[in-house]
C-alpha cells in the first residue's frame, strides 16, 4: 500500500528537528569544550589573578632604605619606623562612626569633619587617614579600637627617612619625599641602591570585600635597601660648616657660601657644604630666618611661589650646581698652563704701570696699584692683573683653550652628586678675541662649578693628575657584603711634575708674603690663592664674590680647601681678607685631625703648641716646675700640700706660655672671669686684654703683632673659668688683592 504524502513528510520534518538540535547540540557542547579550555588553560594565570583579587586583600609593608654612613661609619641618614593609618569604612558599625571620627581626629591631629566623611563613605574600602605617624600615636590609635571595640582601623608599619644630625651635610645628603623616593642629593643619585624591595601581607576578603578571619595570611618579608659608605669624614665636615656658617652670618653673605675639602692625590671629598642650608627632617621649613620673615609679608599666589622659589635655592648644592667667576684663584691655571707650555719661567719680568691696553681697552689691577716690575712669582702674590694679561698673551687663545679643557673645565667633572651642569660657559678659541684673552688670564668672562675650581687646582699641586672627585667610597647589601667599591680615577696628565713643583712653591710665597696671609697656619707649609671676582650678571655692579683655595702641607700636599663667599658685604670683600681666614681654621683643625706633625721654623718656636701634662696629686712645687719644662706658666690657688685640679686639663695642645690654674684644697672654687671683647683688636692688644682677664689664648692666622683680630671662639660677656683657652682667628685687612680691572 502506498504510503501518504502527509506521513512521509512528518517523518522527514522529526529527521530534521533531531539533527538539528544534534547539530545546535555538538555547537554548544564544543562552545561549552572551548571556554573550559580558555578558563582553565589559555586565560588561566587572568582569571586565576582575577579571582585572586577579588578574594585576597594584598597590605605592602614597606622595606626601609639603606643607611648612609660617613668614613668612619657613623649614620647620617637611616630609616626609622613609622605607620600609615587607614580605615575600612564597610567593617565599622554604624554606631561606633561618630565617636570614632572624634577620637581619632584627636590623635592624628586631624579635622573631624574629614574622618567623619572617610568613615562614612562605605562606597570604598580603602581609606587614607595618614602617613607618618610616630609610635606614641600609632600605640594610641591601637588602644583607642580596642578599648571602644572599633573594626576597620588598619595600622600598617612604614618607614621613614631620618637625618639624626639635622642639617649637618643635608646639602649633599639630599632627602626624600613622602613615599620614601630620593628627592635630592646623594638620595637622588645613588636612589636605585638604597631602595629596598617592599614585602607583602596576603590576608583573606569576602565577596563584600570585608576581611575574613583566617590564621593563614601569607608574608613576605621586605628586604632592606643597600648601604652608602662615604669619603665625607663628620669631623672634618664639622669644621667646615662651623667655620663657612660663622663667615656667612659674620660677613653678610647674601647669595650663599660654599666650602668644599678634598683630598688632592686621590679626589675623595671630605667635606662639603653650601650654607645657609635646611635641614633634611624637615626640608620645606625655610631655615634662613630673613627669608622666612620676607615670606611672612607676602600673601596668596604671590607667597605660594616666593615660598617654592626659597625652598628650592635652600635645596640646591651650589658648591655643584652653580656657575660662578673664579676671579685671581684661576690666575693658578693661567700660570700652569703658561710654565707647562713653556713660554714663561719662574723669573719671567712682566711690567705693571698705571693701566695695560687691549684693543683699545685699558685693564688696571685692583684700585689701580701699579706693582711695576716683577716676576711670575711677584705677580702671583700681587694677583697682578696686567702681568697675567701679558701671560695669557704668551700662551694665546689655542694653547689657552687647550689646557682650559684639559683641567677638565669645559664639562661637568661627573661627581656623584645630581644636578651638576653638563658643560661650563668659557669661550672657545674661536670666539675669543684679544680682549676676551685678556680677561679670561684673570679669571674673569668664564663661568665654573666650584667643584670644577678645587679639582683643577689639586691637578695644579699633585703632580699635574687630574683626578675624578667623588662620594661614595663603597656600597653594601643588607648582609654587609661589598658590591662596588670607588677606586681613585685619574682623568688626564694635564701638567708635568716638574711644573707642579713650581706651582707649589709659588703658592707658598703667595701665603707666606702676598694675598695669602690670611691662610698661614704656624707648623704647617700652606699655598693658596685669593679671588675677588665681579658678578657680570649681576644688576648690582658692586656684588662681588670672595673666594680663596689653600693647600698643605705644600712639600707633600694632601688637603685642599676652597672657600667662596658670594655677595659678602664688609669694608673689605676682598677673598684674601675674607675667605683665607676660613681655609685657615678648616686646614689647621684637618690637620690635626689626620695626626699631621707640624714642622715649625725658628720663629715659630716662640709660639708653638705644646700639650699640656697632667699634674694633679703632686705637689705644687713639683707641679710648677714639670708645667714650667713643658713651656707653661702657672697660678696657684690655696695653700694645700697637693694639687687638686688644673684647669686647661691635661692633654690639650696650647701655645707654650699659656697659664695653668692649678687648685690645691678640697671644695676649691673655680675662678671665674668674663670674656671680654677683642675682636678688631690688634693681636699684641687682644693678648694683654685677654691676660688681665686670667684668660688663654690659641691663634689661628699669621703670628704677628699688628694682625687684626677677625673672630674669638668665644662670645664677648660669657662668663668661663680663669685658663680657659679663647680662639682666635687673626689676620690682614689690608693685603694684594685682586678685583676690578676694566678702567670707567
Amino acid at each position: 500500500m502506498r504510503e501518504q504524502p502527509s506521513a512521509a513528510l512528518h517523518r522527514g520534518m522529526k529527521w530534521k528537528t533531531r539533527g538539528l538540535a544534534v547539530f545546535f547540540s555538538t555547537v554548544c557542547l564544543g562552545g561549552l569544550i572551548f571556554r573550559l579550555w580558555t578558563l582553565q588553560v589559555t586565560d588561566y594565570e587572568f582569571y586565576a589573578q582575577k579571582a585572586a583579587d577579588q578574594q585576597l586583600r594584598d597590605t605592602v609593608i614597606a622595606a626601609p632604605r639603606g643607611d648612609i654612613l660617613d668614613a668612619n661609619g657613623k649614620p647620617l641618614a637611616v630609616s626609622a619606623s613609622c605607620w600609615t593609618v587607614r580605615a575600612l569604612p564597610r567593617e565599622m558599625a554604624d554606631e561606633h562612626v561618630q565617636e570614632a571620627s572624634r577620637v581619632l581626629a584627636e590623635i592624628l591631629e586631624l579635622e573631624e569633619q574629614d574622618v567623619l566623611e572617610k568613615l562614612s563613605d562605605r562606597k570604598s574600602n580603602d581609606k587614607l587617614l595618614r602617613r607618618r605617624v610616630n609610635r606614641e600615636m600609632a600605640d594610641a590609635v591601637q588602644t583607642a579600637c580596642a578599648e571602644h571595640g572599633w573594626q576597620g582601623i588598619l595600622l600598617i608599619q612604614d618607614t621613614k627617612r631620618w637625618y639624626p644630625e639635622g642639617d649637618f651635610g643635608a646639602s649633599f645628603l639630599g632627602f626624600t619625599n613622602v613615599d620614601n623616593q630620593g628627592v635630592s642629593g646623594l638620595e637622588l643619585e645613588y636612589n636605585s641602591q638604597l631602595t629596598g624591595q617592599d614585602g607583602l601581607v596576603l590576608s583573606a576578603k569576602n565577596a563584600w570585600g570585608y576581611t575574613m578571619p583566617t590564621d593563614y595570611d601569607t608574608h613576605f618579608a621586605p628586604v632592606k635597601g643597600n648601604d652608602l659608605h662615604l669619603t665625607i669624614n663628620v669631623n672634618v665636615q664639622h669644621y667646615l660648616e662651623t667655620a663657612l656658617s660663622y663667615a656667612v652670618q659674620e660677613h653678610n653673605v647674601t647669595a650663599r657660601g660654599v666650602g668644599i675639602v678634598m683630598e688632592v692625590d686621590t679626589g675623595r671629598i671630605l667635606a662639603i657644604s653650601t650654607k645657609p642650608d635646611y635641614d633634611p627632617n624637615e626640608p620645606r621649613v625655610i631655615s634662613d630666618s630673613q627669608t622666612r620673615q620676607e615670606l611672612e609679608q607676602l600673601s596668596g599666589e604671590e607667597k605660594s611661589q616666593a615660598l617654592q622659589l626659597a625652598q628650592q635655592l635652600q635645596w640646591r648644592n651650589k658648591a655643584v650646581s652653580d656657575l660662578y667667576e673664579p676671579g685671581s684663584v684661576f690666575k693658578l691655571i693661567t700660570a700652569a698652563a703658561a710654565l707647562d707650555a713653556g713660554v714663561v719661567s719662574q723669573n719671567s719680568v712682566f711690567h705693571c704701570g698705571k693701566s695695560y691696553s687691549v684693543s683699545g681697552i685699558a685693564f688696571h689691577c685692583a684700585n689701580h696699584k701699579k706693582h711695576g716690575s716683577q716676576t711670575l712669582t711677584n705677580a702671583l702674590e700681587n694677583s697682578c692683573n696686567q702681568s697675567f694679561i701679558q701671560i695669557g698673551q704668551l700662551l694665546g687663545k689655542e694653547a689657552y683653550a687647550d689646557y682650559f679643557a684639559a683641567f677638565g673645565l669645559r664639562v661637568a667633572t661627573g661627581i656623584d652628586l645630581p644636578a651638576e651642569p653638563k658643560k661650563s660657559e668659557f669661550y672657545t678659541a674661536d670666539r675669543m678675541g684679544p680682549v676676551e684673552l685678556a680677561s679670561c688670564s684673570f679669571g674673569q668672562s668664564n663661568k665654573i662649578t666650584p667643584i670644577q675650581m678645587i679639582t683643577a687646582v689639586s691637578a695644579v699641586v699633585n703632580g699635574g693628575r687630574l683626578m675624578q672627585p667623588y662620594l661614595v667610597e663603597k656600597i653594601t647589601d643588607p648582609e654587609g657584603d661589598v658590591i662596588m667599591t670607588t677606586q681613585p680615577q685619574v682623568k688626564d696628565q694635564v701638567i708635568s711634575e716638574e711644573t707642579s713643583a713650581v706651582m707649589r712653591q709659588m703658592m707658598e710665597s703667595v701665603v707666606n708674603n702676598g694675598g695669602g696671609k690670611n691662610a698661614y697656619v704656624a707648623g704647617y707649609r700652606v699655598g693658596g690663592k685669593s679671588g675677588t671676582s665681579q658678578k657680570l650678571d649681576s644688576e648690582d655692579e658692586s656684588a662681588r664674590i670672595a673666594s680663596f683655595v689653600g693647600v698643605a702641607p705644600m712639600d707633600d700636599p694632601k688637603i685642599a680647601v676652597l672657600i667662596v663667599l658670594d655677595e659678602p658685604h664688609h669694608l673689605n670683600n676682598g677673598g684674601g681678607a675674607l675667605a683665607a681666614p676660613v681655609v685657615a681654621q678648616v686646614l689647621e683643625q684637618t690637620l690635626e685631625y689626620y695626626g699631621e706633625e707640624r714642622q715649625y721654623t725658628e720663629e715659630e718656636q716662640e709660639n708653638r703648641l705644646a700639650t699640656l701634662p697632667g699634674v694633679e696629686q703632686a705637689e705644687p712645687e713639683q707641679a710648677q716646675k714639670d708645667l714650667m719644662e713643658a713651656g707653661f706658666a702657672t697660678k696657684i690657688v690655696g695653700d694645700g700640700a697637693q694639687v687638686l685640679g688644673q684647669y686647661p686639663a691635661a692633654g690639650q695642645s696650647l701655645p707654650r706660655g699659656s697659664t695653668v690654674v692649678l687648685y690645691t684644697e678640697e671644695g676649691w672654687d673655680t675662678l671665674a672671669t668674663v670674656v671680654p671683647a677683642v675682636t678688631g683688636q690688634t693681636l699684641e692688644q687682644a693678648q694683654q686684654t685677654l691676660l688681665r682677664a686670667g684668660l688663654n689664648l690659641r691663634v689661628t692666622g699669621p703670628y704677628e703683632d699688628t694682625a687684626v683680630v677677625l673672630s674669638q671662639g668665644l662670645t664677648a660677656g660669657e662668663q668661663v673659668q680663669q685658663g680657659t683657652v679663647v680662639s682666635l682667628s687673626v689676620g690682614f685687612l689690608e693685603l694684594p688683592e685682586d678685583g676690578d680691572s676694566l678702567d670707567d
